[in-house]
């Protein structure tokens, strides 16, 4: 078996913590492992499989050698490594939303468009972790017909903020819990016991940065560019795994009958949808796992061709690392 030389960019952080931990789980064929990150991590080691690798400081030197690059940082160290990754001769597979919506940069989620991995000029993106879990769910829907437009709401994880947010919540709550008052700092306003309509900036007419990702990247990756989507964000008091309420319309109807045979039989999703029975999708049961739940499926009643869902989603793994382990995946097959 042929191995491959792999870099993790942000290898420190909780992404690049669990993209290590992936690589693993799916047996992907790592020769050499190198960690990469900021001056004051570099030096330091990482466990790897029982292999300690030494963190290399990131610079325009720090990818000769390598196959591939997962990207687990930020925007701005995203684009400001990009050339040198490409110069290397490596394939930077990269979670960031820096080259996202680039037209010369394939958007992929490998169960709904990996022909398009081939299209690459040494840059590929992961897409955003609620873009991500919403078209899992409805992509087998989109196959059957194309969706003309979604009204989604997100329910967002503290972890979608990093660890940083997990441990805000936490502390938080425990505070609260000894009468004692918490200053906030990852977010905008205590989240404890609180949701917060706002994640990201606003980007276009009120909407934020958030909230325009499912659209803007819903059409590159379904292929659907007229494809209309109204999103409203929110960050809600749970550690883990995003929650999306999707309406769509068809430009067919699907009936719910047909639409839970079509999202059961989908690849990366679980049918978990019996009202009576108390069973449908919940933080809990998707966190630390790899599928999209889906339930709740019913008609929309303001719309003869609409089909209400709700689904759940670890956002830390698909929604992260493990989709962006899959892209690295479909690169060597092809």
């Amino acid at each position: 078996m042929k191995l491959y030389n792999i870099g993790i960019l942000g290898a420190t952080g909780a992404v690049g913590q669990e993209m290590m931990k992936i690589l693993l789980e799916r047996s992907f064929p790592v020769g050499a492992l190198r960690p990469i990150a900021s001056a004051r991590s570099a030096g330091g080691t990482i466990d790897f499989g029982g292999r300690p690798c030494t963190i290399v400081e990131a610079s325009d030197d720090a990818f000769e050698g390598l196959d591939i690059v997962l990207g687990a940082a930020e925007n701005d160290i995203a684009e400001r490594f990009a050339p040198a990754i490409v110069k290397a001769g490596a394939v930077f597979v990269d979670n960031s939303s820096a080259f996202r919506l680039d037209p010369k940069v394939p958007l992929v989620i490998p169960e709904i468009n990996p022909e398009d991995v081939k299209h690459h000029s040494g840059i590929i993106s992961n897409p955003n972790c609620t873009t991500i879990v919403t078209l899992v769910a409805i992509h087998a829907l989109a196959k059957e017909s194309p969706i003309e437009s979604i009204v989604a709401s997100s329910y967002q994880a503290v972890s979608g903020a990093g660890k940083n947010g997990i441990d805000e919540l936490y502390n938080e709550v425990a505070a609260l819990a000894h009468g004692k008052s918490f200053e906030p700092r990852v977010f905008q306003y205590q989240i404890a016991y609180n949701v917060i309509p706002q994640i990201g900036g606003e980007a276009y007419s009120g909407y934020t940065s958030e909230e325009m990702k499912l659209q803007n990247e819903g059409r590159k990756i379904l292929h659907l560019p007229e494809m209309k989507v109204s999103c409203t964000c929110v960050r809600v008091p749970v550690v883990r795994s995003h929650s999306v309420s999707v309406v769509l319309r068809t430009r067919e109807k699907i009936s719910v009958e047909h639409a839970r045979e079509l999202i059961a039989a989908a690849p990366g999703c679980r049918l978990t949808d019996d009202l009576a029975s108390k069973i449908y999708p919940m933080p809990l049961d998707t966190s630390d796992q790899d599928l999209v739940f889906v339930g709740r499926i019913r008609d929309d009643l303001t719309d003869e061709r609409g089909l209400n869902l709700w689904c759940c989603g670890d956002q830390v793994r698909k929604g992260a690392a493990t989709n962006t382990v899959q892209i690295a995946e479909l690169l060597l097959e092809k």
